[in-house]
C-alpha cells in the first residue's frame, strides 16, 4: 500500500442518512490528524465534491426513497470525480458523509476500468441491499448496494413507492450509463460482519448466493483468515474495491455512527482486515463512511479510525 499515490476525495453529502450529523465525518478525521500534527492523512493532496445538504431543509416527500431527487444529482458527480482520481494515476482514499455516497464511487471506478470485472469488499454492519420497494425506513443509505446491482427485489416487496420514485430509482441505477449497469455482480462481493439486517436482505443473500462472513464466523475463523479467504474469493475479480463503514466496528470503539449496532469488529481486527485487503495489488480505492462526530464523545470515531488508517496506508 505505501507504493500507492494517494489522493483523498471528501464528500461530505448526508442526503442518504437517516441522521444528521455525517457530513461531519471527513473533516472530524482530517482533524482528528492535524490535533496529531499532520502526521498521515493531510499530507496527501485532497479534492472535494459538492454537496447539496441545504435541501434538507424542506422535508423530503419521497417516502421510500427520501431526498433521492437530489442524490441522483450528486452521485454523478461523484463518479466522475473518483473516475478523473483513477485516470491521473492516484488511489482514491474516500472519505464520505453517508453510505449512499458509495453508488457514486463505484460507478467511477466502474467507469474508469470499463469492461473489467470489479470485486466489492462491503465491511459494515449492514448489507444495503434495500430498495424503494423493500426500505422500512425510505433512507437511501440502505440502498447503495442495490442501486450497483440493478437489483429491485420485487420478490421480497412490502411497499408500493409513487411514480416519481419509482422514475428516481430507475435513475439512480442508470447512472454512468445503461452499459455498465449492473456496477458489479453478486458473485463478486463479499460481505463482512454484517449482522443487522432485515428478512428482505437475508433472501436476497441467499437468492443470489453472495458470500458473507457474520460475526460468529469471524471468532470461529479469525480475522485474518477472513481476509485471505475474501481475496482468493475475489481471485476471478481484475480490482478490487474496499468499503469500509465504521458501524462494522464494535459499539465499544465508539457509537459515533448514526446506527451503531453490537458485536462489531475490535480496531485490531479492523487493522488487519484492512492491512490485507489494501496490500493486495488489485485493490484499486478505499471508501471510508459514516462517521458521525455529532453522536459521538471526543470525536472517538475519527480518532479511532485514524488509528486504523495511520497503520494500512
Amino acid at each position: 500500500m505505501r507504493s500507492k499515490n494517494i489522493k483523498m476525495i471528501e464528500i461530505s453529502s448526508e442526503l442518504g442518512a437517516g441522521t444528521r450529523g455525517s457530513s461531519l465525518g471527513p473533516a472530524a478525521l482530517r482533524y482528528a490528524d492535524i490535533s496529531k500534527g499532520r502526521r498521515k492523512l493531510n499530507r496527501y493532496p485532497f479534492e472535494w465534491v459538492d454537496d447539496i445538504n441545504e435541501k434538507m431543509r424542506v422535508p423530503s416527500k419521497l417516502e421510500f426513497g427520501l431526498n433521492l431527487n437530489h442524490i441522483v444529482k450528486v452521485l454523478p458527480a461523484i463518479a466522475d470525480k473518483v473516475q478523473k482520481t483513477l485516470d491521473d494515476g492516484f488511489f482514491p482514499l474516500i472519505l464520505t458523509g453517508d453510505h449512499s455516497n458509495a453508488a457514486g464511487s463505484v460507478t467511477g471506478v466502474k467507469q474508469h476500468i470499463g469492461n473489467k470485472r470489479l470485486g466489492l469488499v462491503w465491511i459494515d454492519a449492514h448489507a444495503d441491499l434495500h430498495s424503494p420497494y423493500t426500505t422500512p425506513s425510505g433512507n437511501v443509505h440502505g440502498m447503495p448496494l442495490a442501486i450497483l446491482l440493478g437489483e429491485d427485489n420485487i420478490e421480497n416487496q412490502s411497499n408500493d413507492p409513487d411514480e416519481e420514485t419509482i422514475r428516481l430509482w430507475e435513475v439512480a441505477k442508470a447512472i454512468g450509463g445503461e452499459g455498465i449497469s449492473p456496477k458489479v455482480l453478486a458473485s463478486d462481493i463479499v460481505f463482512i460482519d454484517i449482522r443487522d439486517l432485515e428478512r428482505q436482505e437475508w433472501d436476497l443473500i441467499d437468492e443470489k448466493e453472495i458470500e458473507f462472513y457474520t460475526p460468529k464466523e469471524i471468532k470461529q475463523y479469525g480475522i485474518e483468515t477472513v481476509a485471505k479467504e475474501t481475496i482468493e474469493y475475489l481471485k476471478d475479480c481484475d480490482y478490487i474495491y474496499v468499503s469500509f463503514d465504521v458501524d462494522s466496528l464494535d459499539p465499544s470503539v465508539s457509537r459515533g455512527t448514526g446506527t451503531p449496532y453490537p458485536d462489531g469488529l475490535q480496531l485490531h481486527e479492523a487493522k488487519t482486515l484492512l492491512y490485507h485487503l489494501l496490500k493486495h495489488p488489485k485493490t484499486i480505492a478505499l471508501e471510508v463512511t459514516e462517521i458521525n462526530p455529532l453522536l459521538d464523545e471526543n470525536n472517538k470515531m475519527a480518532k479511532a479510525v485514524l488509528e486504523i488508517l495511520e497503520e494500512v496506508l
